[in-house]
């Protein structure tokens, strides 16, 4: 009787299941990516951090105009330290604060959007350091490199969330806690890293046109708060404002 045939190979061929090409899929993109001129890896902070072709490093002192709205649109610029204001002026000429913007944040880019002049004004709040980078060196950059392009789109749905957050907070929440959130949100807290202890001299109209009430109602909500430890005025020339965490309270509470 023919005993049973051994098969030719013991080697098993092991199948990928879906859980096993998501894994592979993490690890090839954890992977240092490559510039594909000159085969080196691509870091984008390091460009956002350095000057180079369409890139234009630029410190702006207090209070002066970075662009103003009507101006053209023909570049992004990144944030590298500081405070910014972003302002819209409407036809009658009133003026409304729509945003501040800190430390690793971009701004102008409508530009990318086809947008052919500036529909607001940038002001330095403090002392900043800020990346200029023409509007094609942005979208060729963009098209060849996905890092980049990964930091871009990330900064923007977060920026876009945050907006959503304000038109959600302006319908339902009273103006005491929009205010505090948006006292919270230039402090930093619920951000990764250290709150900031001390945020720039802000004034009392430009706060109330953030939480869209009058300048009488963010006083009285300014000196409660102070009384109730939650914020305190640092004082001095550039007379900053303190932020406690305990103002997280009026914010959740019901």
């Amino acid at each position: 009787m023919a005993s049973p045939r051994e098969p030719k190979s013991s080697t098993k061929i092991a199948r990928q299941t879906p859980t096993d090409r998501i894994s592979q899929r993490t690890r090839n993109s954890s992977r240092p990516r490559l510039d594909s001129k000159s085969n080196r890896e691509f870091d984008p902070r390091a460009f956002l951090a350095t000057i180079g072709e369409g890139r234009k490093a630029m410190l702006f002192p207090k209070k002066q105009t970075i662009f103003a709205q009507g101006d053209p649109a023909d570049a992004v610029f990144y944030l590298r330290t500081g405070k910014v204001r972003l302002t819209v002026v409407s036809k009658t000429g009133k003026e409304a604060t729509i945003g501040i913007l800190s430390d690793g944040s971009f701004f102008g880019e409508g530009s990318l959007a086809g947008q052919p002049l500036r529909m607001g004004t940038a002001t330095a709040m403090t002392e900043c350091a800020v990346l200029r980078i023409e509007k094609r060196a942005m979208v060729d950059t963009l098209h060849r490199e996905n890092t980049l392009s990964d930091l871009f789109v990330a900064y923007l749905l977060t920026r876009n969330i945050r907006y959503e957050e304000d038109l959600v907070d302006q319908l339902f929440n009273s103006s005491e806690k929009r205010l505090a959130r948006v006292l919270l949100m230039l402090a930093h807290f619920g951000k990764d890293g250290k709150p900031e202890s001390v945020i720039p001299k802000i004034s009392q109209e430009t706060l109330a046109e953030m939480v869209g009430t009058t300048r009488s109602r963010v006083s009285f909500f300014m000196n409660r708060f102070r009384k109730l430890g939650f914020i305190d005025y640092a004082g001095g020339a550039e007379g900053g404002l303190q932020v406690h965490s305990s103002l997280l309270n009026v914010v959740l509470h019901d």
